[in-house]
């Protein structure tokens, strides 16, 4: 086998047809996963429309958005598999197209919701669509991007976790003006459409398109592994833990920012332009959330992804242990809850780059999708922040958990997962083993 850190040909570069198709194919996933993002990061503009018009309790009317969340990230394996079974020509184009119909009819459905369980259906329809949609964008920016994995994936990840800025100004605009009912009907149907026809101009590399890894710096592996063969790596379960500790640790964080900030009395402090401290806060954080996924995967890119991720996750321990000690401060809490957001929301690029570096492109949708599972594992570790804060009347130490979570994590990076991915892809007796060459 082919040692994982020498030099690679980069002879097919940017002057190829492929070359260019590949950053067509980049910008209609970053399109897509923006169609998608305002299905969790725009929910909140209904709850309260939902309730007054129904008199359906808030909590009631959140399950709907558990089960969004569920069924978004626990799908996807299957999903990626169908993709990667169908091959590079079709299993693009057939996912997003169904994941943009399912996107459309979901919120059809919930503009004309009359009861609790036509939401949730609604709601099964959504989740199923976006998982969809989500899954093939990423999982085709990593097969195309095997020289800029990081940055490919984070460009794409991007897409979902700033794209719905673009739509909330109007969606509350619609809301305000002819109710939430017209909201759901027209952004689902205007987005679900442009959805499936963008589908059909989705498609994987075909074998030799996609251009060699270039960088000496980013451990790759020669072959391709299926997810049976994966899931027995012990460098799969490492990442998994990973993933999980830093996620759970972010949402243990972040969905908290608004309580956090009353708690600290300084939610209502204006800062700048007539903005209040929690305004500024949750500006700056969804930038920051944006930027840190195409940021750290282009730094991974560089530098490595381990190192990276013990940048970042370093970084992001201090920011969770100064915002419990510092956050008392208006522009404080402002400058840490922004680090928290920038160092939480890369996960969505490095961890993708590093499972297909680790086992190869020809399965690396249905791959990554279980790596991504680890989401819906996070979400119910979430409420622990609750938990936490109750049992001791402080914040403080959810962040001393937070931050030792981050840690832990470093530690992990360096000392376990990358002497472990460099044993892998260097030996070719564990690599028979595990996987057949494509």
């Amino acid at each position: 086998m082919q040692n994982a850190f020498s030099a690679r040909a980069t002879s097919s570069g940017a002057s190829t047809p492929a070359a260019g198709n590949r950053w067509l194919q980049l910008i209609i996933a970053i399109v897509c996963m923006i169609l998608i993002a305002n299905l969790q990061y725009g929910w909140t503009l209904f709850v309260q429309p939902l309730n007054t018009a129904h008199h359906w309790s808030i909590a009631d009317i959140q399950v709907a958005f558990s089960i969004f969340v569920a069924l978004e990230t626990w799908l996807t394996p299957l999903q990626g598999w169908i993709v990667d079974r169908l091959g590079p020509n079709t299993g693009p184009k057939l996912m997003i197209a169904f994941g943009g119909i399912l996107v459309a009819v979901a919120w059809i459905i919930n503009s004309i919701a009359d009861s609790l369980g036509m939401l949730y259906f609604g709601a099964v329809l959504s989740g199923t669509g976006a998982g969809a949609v989500y899954a093939t964008c990423v999982g085709n920016a990593v097969k195309w991007f095997p020289d800029r994995r990081g940055l490919a994936v984070g460009l794409t990840a991007a897409g979902f976790g700033a794209g719905a800025a673009l739509s909330v100004i109007p969606i509350r605009a619609v809301i305000a003006a002819d109710g939430y009912q017209a909201a759901f009907f027209w952004f689902g149907l205007v987005q679900g459409a442009i959805i499936f026809v963008l589908a059909w101009l989705m498609r994987g590399p075909l074998a030799g398109e996609a251009p060699a890894a270039a960088s000496v710096k980013v451990v790759q592996t020669t072959q391709s592994y299926t997810p049976r063969a994966m899931l027995a790596t012990p460098v799969f379960w490492i990442m998994y833990i990973m993933f999980l500790l830093v996620a759970a640790s972010g949402l243990m964080a972040t969905a908290q920012v608004a309580l956090i900030a009353r708690d600290f009395h300084i939610a209502n402090n204006v800062l700048l332009f007539g903005g209040t401290a929690l305004t500024v806060a949750l500006l700056v954080d969804n930038v920051c959330n944006g930027l840190a996924r195409p940021l750290f995967g282009w730094i991974s890119d560089n530098i490595g992804r381990e190192k990276t991720m013990a940048l970042a996750f370093g970084l992001g321990g201090i920011s969770y242990w100064l915002l419990g000690a510092l956050g008392t401060t208006p522009w404080l809490f402002v400058i840490f809850a922004g680090l928290i957001f920038l160092t939480w929301g890369e996960i969505y690029s490095l961890f993708p780059s590093t499972c297909t570096d680790s086992f190869g492109s020809r399965y690396a949708t249905a791959n990554l999708s279980f790596l991504y599972t680890a989401k819906g594992v996070a979400a119910f570790l979430e409420p622990l922040a609750n938990v936490l804060k109750a049992a001791t009347g402080s914040w403080q130490t959810v962040f001393v958990v937070t931050a030792i979570m981050n840690f832990v994590t470093v530690a992990l990076a360096l000392f376990v997962l990358r002497p472990l991915r460099v044993r892998q892809t260097a030996s070719p007796a564990e690599a028979g083993h595990f996987a057949g060459a494509h």
